[in-house]
């Protein structure tokens, strides 16, 4: 029996080893296949004490590894190939609850949003077209709307 403690300690938000799938890291190199498929990496992984935590990596570095990339029927070759690795890890809030939080504001409008920008602490909408936009193309700007009126 593996005691509590030891169970805690090794389950805990830490780096730990793993095999990482080449195609995840470059998904747009579809054309090759490469040998081997999948690297060993230093990733974070584990459990965080709270529901509203994930563990995430704090430091990072590249590291570069040879690996065979193949275009079937073309060509073969070693490449060097450069992939991210985690140092330290660390339990901080999860994205989706701290979006939450941030995006308090309403926004300017539902069917015309691209013609506003937002500030995110005061929620004031205000037009992206400046009025001396407008008045270079002999048009004055409609603050309530932002569209450009004759």
């Amino acid at each position: 029996v593996i005691k509590f403690l030891e169970v805690y300690e090794r389950s805990f938000c830490r780096t730990i080893e793993t095999l990482v799938d080449i195609f995840q890291e470059y998904p747009d190199e579809v054309e090759y296949i490469f040998r081997p498929s999948c690297v060993p990496l230093m990733r974070c992984a584990g459990c965080c004490g709270d529901e509203g935590l994930e563990c995430v990596p704090v430091d990072v570095y590249n590291v570069t590894m040879e690996i065979a990339r193949i275009k079937p029927h073309q060509s073969q070759h070693i490449a060097h190939m450069s992939f991210l690795q985690h140092s330290k890890c660390d339990c901080r809030p999860k994205k989706d609850v701290k979006n939450k939080q941030e995006n308090h504001c309403e926004p300017c409008s539902e069917r015309r949003k691209h013609l506003f920008v937002q500030d995110p602490q005061t929620c004031k909408c205000s037009c992206k077209f400046t009025d001396s936009r407008c008045k270079s193309r002999q048009l004055e700007l409609n603050e309530r709307t932002c569209r450009f009126v004759s």
